[in-house]
């Protein structure tokens, strides 16, 4: 097994996945030139990014949504931090609609200008480790733990992509007055999506028809998105994801945890987050019934 330092570097006090980004790249991004128009989906990873970033798509391409047009998502809502296909941003047509897992400090200066939207989806993050220790086998850039335990410790230490998950939402929600931003969670997202999507929307000054909206939610759902070529991520290369040893989109459900970690293993999670959690000026619900 490797170290988690063995495929990992270190930018700026945040780690990143070898061979998919470098330090180079990363240097270009404080200067990037950024439209008011311009969307930002920020989450830690394995929070719902590639369901929202759906819900985005959909929400501004009618082409998603009456199936007229075939773009993925990796085209309609790329990645600012890892290039994964050969996308000019500068000449992109407005509005832009970006994914991101960077923390608020390496996110480019002209972001803090009010004026360009930001939505940040955060999720259980015992859940999130969950889904994260199935992604990395899959993921051939991501050596995976065999050992759960350790893969948990490595978790709880902060030492994977985007760092450790209270400090990633610690620091968007200390700095969101820097921000035009709106925090959502996956659970009230599984709870209520129709609500979510109407608050996204609201948030972004899109207007869509009753039925538009019903399609987004429909559309929008685990089981269509897993079955849809454009939003279940197995058009992403061979060369990084190896879909003959899982799926991007494994279960989609709230509480998963719970039939994978030991009482132990919870209360650990508990040692580390439940103090730092309680501090931040929002609740998680994080036991919402999954009746989706």
């Amino acid at each position: 097994m490797e170290s988690a330092e063995e495929y990992l570097f270190e930018y700026n006090g945040c780690y990143f996945v070898k061979n998919l980004t470098t330090a180079e790249y990363l240097d270009t991004l404080n200067d990037f030139k950024i439209r008011d128009s311009d969307v930002f989906l920020v989450t830690y990873p394995k929070s719902g990014t590639v369901w929202t970033q759906n819900i985005l798509s959909l929400i501004y391409h009618e082409g998603h949504r009456n199936g007229s047009e075939e773009a993925d998502l990796l085209d309609r809502v790329p990645w600012l931090e890892y290039k994964f296909r050969d996308i000019d941003y500068v000449n992109r047509t407005s509005p832009r609609l970006f994914s991101t897992h960077l923390p608020y400090y390496l996110m480019p200066e002209g972001l803090r200008n009010g004026r360009t939207k930001v939505i940040y989806v955060a999720r259980n993050p015992k859940d999130v480790f969950v889904s994260y220790y199935h992604f990395t086998k899959i993921n051939i850039h991501i050596k995976d733990a065999q050992d759960f335990e350790i893969a948990m410790e490595r978790f709880l230490a902060g030492k994977m992509p985007a760092n450790l998950w209270i400090d990633h939402i610690e620091g968007w929600s200390a700095h969101r007055d820097d921000f035009n931003i709106i925090f959502l969670t996956y659970e009230e997202m599984k709870k209520d999506l129709k609500s979510c999507v109407l608050k996204i929307c609201n948030f972004l000054g899109k207007s869509l028809a009753e039925k538009e909206v019903d399609k987004v939610v429909d559309m929008a759902s685990f089981n269509k998105m897993k079955e849809d070529p454009r939003a279940n991520y197995e058009t992403m290369a061979p060369d990084v994801l190896d879909n003959n040893k899982g799926h991007f989109l494994r279960k989609g459900t709230i509480g998963d945890w719970k039939n994978i970690l030991t009482v132990a293993q919870s209360e650990r999670f508990d040692s580390i987050f439940k103090e730092r959690l309680e501090k931040l000026p929002f609740k998680f619900c994080w036991d919402i019934k999954d009746e989706l």
